[in-house]
């Protein structure tokens, strides 16, 4: 929602101060726009997968919803580790593996409806834990392998970003193109009178000017947006490691908890209190 405000903020501020004291249908070139748009659409789809195009129009749903993670989603994983933390203190690591292998018939995770809905995050702990039942102990190795795995889900969401980035540094100089077509075209009517050749110079200057709005005022703002929310988005993943690996160390269920806690963005990051509250009403694992 706040990338369309802006992008209205954006639009009408350009276009609002221009119609003071300049002519809006003067900006009217669609030929124009069919060329640097064109063309930025074709480099698009030339330096890109068809898995990378897949990964730009989600990156742009991604950018118009927001952090898929609020507050409230923070403090129901923080109770979902507590739990399995708990279970795992007293009743062993061996006690996971029922709720590890089958997590969509798990108890425990449906205590969580929207933890236990979340497909990739619960594939993504309960491959831990799992490795963890088996008999895994260095928490090291671990943390390398939660890095490696992070960092290559990192990359695949960055690859809606930096395609709209490369998309946005393009516009400008395809704006030049399609302003020196329209100097070629103008040259090619030099006969003509002042008033014509006058259109045809504001029409080639049109190109420029719309190369650089769209490059600067909407696509490479969209590209930081959709950036913004993947590593927002990021946290998520990274709480659960920061939980993992305190619990791998020996700590207390509550001592882990606060572990992968700490972690979090402080805008949506829970107060410890407010994470005593949600795990003290948890039923016996």
């Amino acid at each position: 929602m706040l990338v369309i405000v802006g992008i209205v903020i954006v639009l009408a501020c350009v276009f609002g101060s221009y119609s003071v004291h300049g002519d809006l249908r003067v900006l009217w070139q669609p030929l124009e726009f069919v060329i640097i748009l064109g063309a930025a659409v074709g480099a698009l789809i030339i330096g890109n997968t068809k898995t990378g195009l897949k990964a730009i129009g989600k990156g742009v749903k991604r950018a118009l919803k927001g952090p898929t993670y609020k507050k409230d989603d923070y403090v129901e994983l923080l109770s979902v580790l507590y739990q399995l933390f708990r279970l795992a203190k007293t009743k062993g690591m061996l006690a996971l593996e029922q709720h590890v292998e089958k997590p969509d018939e798990s108890t425990l995770f449906a205590q969580f409806p929207k933890f236990q809905h979340d497909h990739h995050a619960v594939e993504f702990l309960c491959d831990y834990l799992r490795m963890m039942t088996l008999g895994t102990e260095n928490p090291n190795e671990v943390e390398t392998l939660i890095d490696s795995e992070l960092e290559t889900h990192h990359a695949e969401l960055h690859v809606a970003s930096h395609g709209i980035q490369t998309m946005a540094d393009a516009l400008p100089a395809l704006g030049i193109v399609a302003a020196v077509l329209g100097v070629i075209v103008t040259m090619g009517s030099i006969d003509q009178p002042p008033t014509i050749l006058g259109g045809l110079i504001g029409a080639a200057l049109v190109g420029t000017f719309f190369g650089v709005l769209v490059a600067y005022g909407i696509v490479a703002p969209l590209a930081s947006a959709i950036g913004n929310v993947d590593n927002a988005d990021a946290k998520y993943y990274q709480c659960m490691k920061a939980g993992l690996l305190a619990h791998m160390q020996g700590y207390p269920p509550a001592v882990s908890v606060e572990f992968a806690r700490k972690v979090l963005w402080s805008t949506e990051r829970p107060s410890f209190y407010e994470v005593e509250q949600a795990v003290s009403a948890l039923p016996a694992p």
